[in-house]
């Protein structure tokens, strides 16, 4: 039974306690200002998306929700499997997986400051030295050991919420991190989309430039037979095979464009362009119809902006990280343990050693170190909001911009369709007066090249208003739940290309 109180810290232990108690008390206020989100005044309607959203209701979705496969309303079983392959291998995305997971390894590292420091150490150490005396005949030393094993526990009491503001910044940068990620998958998704849709836009000029050779190669033969018979004149024999020609001039130009655009996918899939081909298929693309919302949901659905918004966050905590340093730093240690020269004694009650107590820190003068780390962190954030702002403008402009882009072309589409319709005509129609001998084949050759044209105007149109569509996804920040089906597209407002006819 321990009857002496020398034997046992009772006193020391109770004000311990009781220090532990005020550091509590203390620790429920933290320096800094709270967060508030940056005010930014988006509207209440899109400028250019009148009549967009009729019928439909948002589902008020966020910035870390699941977008799924927004991909599919292009009802392309192909594209489906391109952009399965990209999430699963593209570096791209990897790489920002790989930050994502580094900045949750800093929270993890912030939140260490909330609990405290546990040490242990054993050691030994063997000293000696001369006796020291001047003039003496005695050659002696002295030789001792020390052993030693001790345990040390250190823990700085969050008392001004420097540690909760960090873990709040690391938190925060995290979640941007996280942010970073949807918009890097976003933007690769997007890429790959736009890329097979050109491409196979592409497919579908070249369909249309080898049919229109073959039509070609038949009105140079039908042109050489009425040469033969003395009909028609050498000059419209040139003019048919120079038609020819540049034709199939530009199907070969084609080639080495599908071959970019097929080497891109393979990279932004994670593969060798060598291990990657894509044959052509029959063209079937249609143009969804997106629901776009009201522009608040914007700030909401981007990860971009949320990723803008979240480091304006990460800003303001340090703000009060820098704060805090103003105030003292309190830091409750312990050590204890055993210390002897003989390792036989060494765990033994005489051996046996131990401290505790608090101990407080203040910086007098810094030369105005601290006060600099105030402003810098406040500026910071000043930036960080006004960065959080311009990302929000800039998603609001690239909305506008693709409605607007999408409404026109639409228009376009319509008047292109007319244009091409009459192009057919006044080919049909150029043909049966050569055919009667009514003009030479000079002027066919002229007819049928803007018939070409007007063709291939048609499919770039069409290939600008899907890549425009794919835009207009990304800007409102990827999927929705409740969209349309591909079934329920409008249809494809190009005439379908035929290649010039030949009789």
């Amino acid at each position: 039974m321990i009857r002496n109180a020398k034997q046992f810290p009772y006193a020391t232990l109770t004000r311990s306690a009781a220090m532990l108690a005020l550091c509590a008390l203390l620790g429920a206020c933290a320096v800094g200002p709270d967060y508030q989100r940056p005010a930014l005044d988006v509207g209440e309607a899109y400028k250019e998306g009148q009549g967009e959203v009729a019928g439909w209701k948002p589902a008020q979705p966020r910035d870390d929700a699941d977008r799924g496969s927004w991909w599919k309303v292009y009802d392309d079983a192909t594209l489906n499997g391109l952009l399965d392959r990209l999430n699963a291998s593209n570096q791209t995305i990897a790489q920002a997986e790989a930050n994502y997971r580094q900045a949750l390894g800093l929270v993890r590292g912030a939140r260490s400051g909330f609990y405290p420091t546990v040490g242990a150490n054993a050691g030994m150490t063997r000293a000696g030295g001369g006796n020291g005396q001047s003039g003496s005949s005695s050659s002696g030393s002295t030789v001792s050991n020390q052993y030693s094993l001790t345990g040390s526990v250190s823990w700085e009491v969050d008392v001004w919420g420097r540690v909760r503001r960090s873990v709040e910044s690391s938190e925060a940068s995290a979640a941007a991190s996280l942010a970073d990620l949807g918009a890097t998958r976003l933007s690769a998704q997007a890429a790959l989309a736009q890329t097979y849709l050109q491409l196979r836009v592409l497919d579908e000029q070249k369909r249309l430039l080898d049919a229109t050779v073959a039509a070609y190669e038949k009105s140079l033969e039908l042109t050489q037979n009425r040469y033969a018979v003395g009909v028609a004149g050498q000059a419209d024999v040139a003019v048919a095979r120079t038609q020819l020609e540049s034709t199939r001039a530009q199907s070969i130009d084609l080639d080495w464009q599908r071959g970019q655009f097929e080497h891109a996918i393979a990279v932004l899939m994670g593969q060798a362009p060598s291990q990657f081909a894509l044959p052509p298929a029959v063209f079937a693309l249609k143009l969804p119809q997106i629901p776009v919302g009201l522009p608040s949901e914007l700030l909401e659905r981007r990860p971009d902006v949320a990723a803008a918004e979240r480091r304006a966050a990460a800003a303001n905590a340090q703000i009060g990280v820098a704060q805090a340093a103003w105030f003292p730093s309190l830091i409750l240690s312990a050590d204890g343990g055993f210390r002897n020269g003989e390792f036989a004694e060494l765990l033994t009650a005489p051996a046996r050693f131990w401290s505790l107590g608090p101990a407080l820190a203040l910086t007098i003068f810094d030369g105005g170190a601290r006060e600099a780390q105030v402003e810098q962190a406040r500026a910071s954030y000043d930036s960080q909001a006004a960065a959080y702002r311009q990302a929000a403008l800039t998603g609001l402009r690239e909305v506008e911009d693709y409605l607007i882009q999408l409404r026109v072309m639409e228009q376009e589409q319509i008047v292109q369709r007319r244009a091409l319709e009459s192009a057919r005509e006044s080919l049909r129609l150029i043909q049966n007066q050569y055919k009667a001998g009514l003009v030479d084949y000079l002027s066919v050759a002229v007819v049928d090249a803007t018939a070409l044209n007007s063709e291939r105007n048609a499919l770039s149109l069409l290939g600008s208003r899907l890549v425009a569509s794919v835009n207009l996804i990304v800007a409102l920040g990827g999927g929705w739940d409740g969209l349309p089906p591909a079934g329920a597209a409008e249809p494809k407002p190009a005439a379908e290309p035929q290649p010039a006819p030949t009789e």
